[in-house]
This record gives structure tokens, sequence and C-alpha cells, in this order.
């Protein structure tokens, strides 16, 4: 029995040559067993799909630096000496009402979130924020809290609280995007 070593992308062969019988047989072996595992991970690509930037408009969602963002202004330099005609995004943060810029190139795609409005009826606001909402299913939902990040969110926890205490029904408004989920807005029904 005689051994050849062959490297060939950073692995190395080995080639076993037997003669058994007049007859010469290649083996080739790897490194490791046929015992391995893949392992995957979420990227947050699902929660998104790619747009043309071109065909974006005022009042489109975006994701501006990982942020799912509303456009509220577009602007599209016409194209130049040296390059395409490039769009400029005016967006605020759908959480949080940041302002934020964006400047892409409208042959280019940019990434779009899916975004998704709900609507649940409250069930009891605890004293510390949370929120027992009820699906339309008949479902409860314990996950969420009062709203509390902008000046807006506050006037609307206010509301829903005091319309809760008022002993009528309170139907929040929950916008949804990239694995998070906000209290946005709400309507009381007697």
């Amino acid at each position: 029995m005689m051994f050849f070593a062959h490297r060939r992308v950073g692995i190395v062969h080995f080639l076993t040559v037997h003669f058994l019988t007049g007859v010469t047989q290649l083996q080739a072996m790897a490194d490791d067993d046929d015992n391995y595992e893949v392992e995957t991970g979420d990227a947050g690509a699902s929660h998104t799909y790619p747009m043309e930037a071109g065909s974006c408009r005022k009042g489109c969602h975006l994701m501006i630096k990982g942020n799912p963002c509303k456009v509220i202004e577009v602007t599209t330099s016409k194209t130049g000496k040296h390059g395409h005609a490039k769009c400029h995004f005016v967006a605020t943060d759908i959480f949080t009402g940041k302002k934020m810029e964006e400047l892409v190139s409208s042959s280019h795609n940019v990434a779009v979130p899916f975004v998704t409005r709900q609507e649940y009826t409250i069930m009891d606001i605890g004293a510390d924020g949370t929120m027992s909402l009820l699906t339309e299913g008949g479902d409860a939902k314990d996950d969420l809290n009062v709203p509390n990040e902008t000046e807006e969110d506050t006037k609307n926890t206010e509301g829903m609280k005091k319309d809760f205490e008022a002993g009528r029904n309170v139907i929040v408004i929950v916008q949804a995007a990239c694995g998070k989920e906000k209290v946005v807005s709400y309507r009381s029904t007697e």
C-alpha cells in the first residue's frame, strides 16, 4: 500500500493506491467524516423586500440605517455628467419618530419593510404600563406596553387611560415591522 499527499483548495486529500490482484484502485479521503451540521441564522432579510429607489414615493416605507421609516419627502436629481440620477429621501422612523435621510442612486434597490396594522381591544391597563389586549379571534395578547417614546405617544397614552377608566370600549391600532410592534393610535366606542 502506498500513500500520496495532494493539496487542493486548502484541504489535504490522501490518495491511497491499492494493488489487488493486478487492479489499481484510487480512494479519496476527506479530513472530516460525513457527520456534519449546517447551522442557519436569520439575517433579517425576511422582514423586507427590494424595490427600485426611483419608484418610491411620499408615504412609502423603506429601511434607513436598519430602521423602518415612512417617507415624508422625495427629491430626484437629474442624471449628471458622471453618473446616475439620485433620490434623496427624508423619512421618519415609524417607531421613534426620529427624522432620517438617505441618498440612493435611482436605479439601485432599497429595502422596503413589510408593515402591518392590527386592531386590538384593551382588556386592562396595568399600573406599570403593561396592556392586556384582546385579538379579533378572542385570544389574549399581553406583550405590549403603553407607548411613551414621543410626545404624540404620551397624548395617546393619556387618552387611552382616560377613556378606559371611563368605561368606554378602547380599540388600539398596533403597527408592526421588522419584528417590532407599537401602539400608534386608538379609538373609543361607547
